[in-house]
């Protein structure tokens, strides 16, 4: 699975534990989401292309590099607003565009609820922001949406994944490129991801405690 890739890096792994803790508090939760997601997108970012320009330094004139495509940042609402902070602090050009869907609680599927995609795509690259990838069924829905919209290059990047949710979106786009914090075991009868971190959506916005199990 070449286009997924998991983050070593020991920072990340550090971060994402305390990410997934049950007694990390909303506040706390929201900083790490954020700080997991400027590491993340350094590995996810790296391969952008970049553009030679001319500028001054205090001495004397020189050149230098400039990104050199329009970016497009796509979270998936409602757990994907916990990274855009983050997100447009890296890349301030980026244009921020939403996407809503949902799980419904029955049949488990994606279900879109919100789109205010302009008319055409007007970036050259769009990265999918969304904490977990637990069945795939919204970011493989997501991608499937932008790219019916035009959207050429798509990179997903998220916090916690699932083995089902990695092969789903792997699987119906095997051209988008995955970057994760790290793949947990599997998923329970609920869908939800195991050992995982409960509701991300909940915890970034405390709007309920998760039900942990041991």
């Amino acid at each position: 699975m070449e286009q997924v890739h998991i983050s070593e890096h020991p920072l990340v792994r550090h971060k994402v534990t305390l990410l997934a803790d049950e007694r990390t508090d909303a506040k706390t939760f929201r900083e790490l989401v954020r700080e997991l997601t400027r590491l993340l997108l350094y590995e996810a970012t790296a391969t952008l292309p970049v553009r030679e320009v001319t500028y001054r330094t205090p001495m004397e004139e020189t050149t230098g590099y400039q990104i050199g495509a329009r970016i497009g940042l796509v979270p998936i609402l409602r757990a994907g607003l916990g990274m855009v902070e983050a997100a447009v602090d890296a890349l301030p050009s980026a244009e921020v565009w939403h996407l809503g869907m949902y799980r419904d609680e029955a049949t488990h599927r994606p279900v879109s609820y919100y789109n205010k995609l302009p008319a055409a795509c007007p970036d050259d690259v769009v990265l999918v922001l969304d904490p977990m990838l637990a069945t795939g069924g919204s970011a493989t829905g997501a991608v499937t949406v932008l790219k019916e919209w035009g959207a050429k290059q798509i990179t997903f990047v998220g916090i916690i994944g699932a083995p089902e949710g990695i092969e789903q979106l792997q699987t119906a786009h095997p051209d988008v490129p995955i970057f994760l914090a790290r793949s947990d075991r599997e998923l329970n009868d609920d869908r939800f991801i195991l050992p995982g971190l409960g509701d991300a959506g909940d915890r970034l916005f405390g709007t309920s405690i998760p039900e942990m199990t041991s």
